[in-house]
């Protein structure tokens, strides 16, 4: 059985309906997928549609915006109950101010590069979630850049004159949330340090305790060293390991199950459901 977890849609920064990356996951020959788009609900069920047509067992999930201290984390939460009023209520205020970071962003860019917010929404379309890769996006297409990557290594890391923090949740309260929803949380590419700062060891130990399931160990961002190190922190903090591809169609170079979850593990996820 082959387990893919964390996948995205033009729901939120992917570039693929939802029901077109439930296509494309069974042409790569995946059985169990997770739609996981940041911050959103929405996709669930065009892509339960198309899962079910194509033979794929899909698990609801949200790539969950939160902080530790103010550096950027990013929960995996599997199949927390949508109607939840504490879950929807916590996504909502993120996705707003995402949306006034994003026109504060585009401000900044634009005194330097061809760029204004209508290229943003543009680009945006139907997401529920407006984000970065919608401005790089956006670059890409007024030609400024080559790559959605380039973009984020140039103008949109952290740190660049051009960023700008947003609301999120401390991550204790947001797996508190969404526990409390019945969900069970996984801390999406922990060692990613490419990416930004990256919580310290003592912080997952106490994510731990706070009720965190699991670590995303197997992922792109992850070099063999990395990934030998949270596989380590998983069994001290009996957390469960888990791989995926956190794939965005074309705005990623990530494939489709290039990195996997056991059938273990995942019958052991759900058995943490609420």
């Amino acid at each position: 059985m082959r387990i893919d977890l964390h996948l995205h849609s033009t729901v939120s920064d992917g570039t693929g309906s939802p029901a077109q990356v439930m296509r494309e996951a069974a042409e790569a020959g995946l059985d169990v997928v997770a739609l996981a788009d940041h911050d959103t609900m929405d996709g669930w069920d065009e892509a339960q549609a198309q899962a079910d047509a194509s033979g794929l067992r899909l698990v609801p999930a949200i790539e969950v915006s939160a902080r530790h201290r103010w550096v950027s984390v990013h929960m995996l939460a599997y199949w927390p109950r949508r109607d939840d009023a504490a879950l929807t209520e916590m996504l909502a205020r993120t996705q707003e101010a995402r949306v006034g970071r994003a026109r504060e962003i585009v401000e900044r860019i634009a005194v330097d590069y061809p760029l204004d917010w209508k290229d943003v929404e543009a680009r945006a379309g139907v997401s529920a979630t407006v984000g970065r890769p919608h401005i790089a996006d956006a670059l890409v297409e007024r030609g400024a850049f080559r790559t959605r990557d380039e973009v984020f290594a140039h103008v949109l890391k952290n740190g660049s004159p051009y960023y700008v923090p947003h609301y999120a949740p401390e991550v204790g309260e947001a797996i508190g949330v969404i526990r409390a929803a019945g969900g069970v949380s996984v801390f999406a590419h922990p060692g990613a340090h490419a990416r930004g700062k990256t919580v310290p060891d003592w912080a997952i130990a106490e994510l731990a305790k706070a009720g965190l399931a699991g670590l995303e160990v197997d992922h792109r961002d992850h070099d063999d060293a990395t990934r030998t190190h949270l596989a380590t922190l998983a069994e001290r903090y009996g957390l469960l390991r888990t791989g995926s591809s956190d794939y965005h169609g074309t705005g990623k170079l990530n494939r489709l199950g290039e990195n996997l979850t056991s059938p273990e593990v995942l019958e052991a996820l759900e058995a943490l459901r609420g």
